[in-house]
């Protein structure tokens, strides 16, 4: 029997953006059926530094942990998109100095994680569905270098990885501009299942992009 524990934000406690039965841990409880069980540790608008605290309530008899934060650690930097800079090199250094700070953040909090030794999903930061299209734009693309430290993170230490940009591919998925809606929550929920049950985690690292699907 495995137990999965939903470490995070939103992504995973999407309870208050969907009707009673679109959870992410209800569709997630529904996929393990008699193979195991799940716990919501994750809390709506958490942000990196929020992690350990999180795994500090886990109880003892968690075996697995699906990771996704890092959302609002770029909403709370959204406003280098709309800074003045002289010259796209000056931009750019801008943009890598938050990369540089998150890239910290989530290395030390991931360290935190393999203090437990528990197995590790991590998840991607999907694109946002901003009304304005070119601050949609903008936002998707500045999201890129939050995904790199994720990515980079997962590679180095061996980790799966649930490639949210991809999975979430149709406007349906979204409850609004940035949570998850019951349909993509079935989605997160099914690639944790296939991960946390198939995946060998003493492997290589592996990007899912569907349930089936992992390069």
């Amino acid at each position: 029997m495995i137990k999965v524990a939903l470490i995070g934000d939103s992504i995973f406690d999407n309870g208050a953006y969907v009707a009673a039965g679109g959870e992410v841990i209800t569709h997630l409880k529904h996929e393990l059926g008699g193979k195991g069980d799940a716990i919501l540790v994750a809390r709506d608008g958490a942000v990196v530094a929020d992690v350990p605290k999180q795994l500090s309530a886990l109880p003892d008899d968690v075996t697995h942990l699906a990771v996704s934060v890092g959302g609002n650690d770029a909403l709370r930097n959204i406003d280098v998109l709309a800074r003045p800079a002289r010259s796209i090199a000056e931009a750019l250094s801008t943009v890598a100095d938050v990369r540089d700070d998150f890239l910290s953040a989530y290395a030390q909090m991931l360290d935190k994680v393999a203090e437990l030794g528990i197995p590790t999903i991590l998840c991607t930061i999907y694109d946002v569905q901003l009304p304005d299209p070119a601050q949609r734009r903008a936002a998707n693309l500045a999201l890129v270098v939050f995904n790199d430290s994720i990515l980079r993170e997962a590679s180095s230490r061996k980790l799966p990885v649930v490639d949210l940009r991809v999975i979430f591919d149709e406007p349906d998925d979204y409850a609004n501009a940035i949570e998850p809606s019951g349909r993509g929550a079935a989605k997160i929920a099914s690639v944790i299942n296939q991960i946390s049950t198939e995946h060998e985690f003493r492997g290589s690292a592996s990007l899912y992009s569907k349930q089936g699907k992992r390069t």
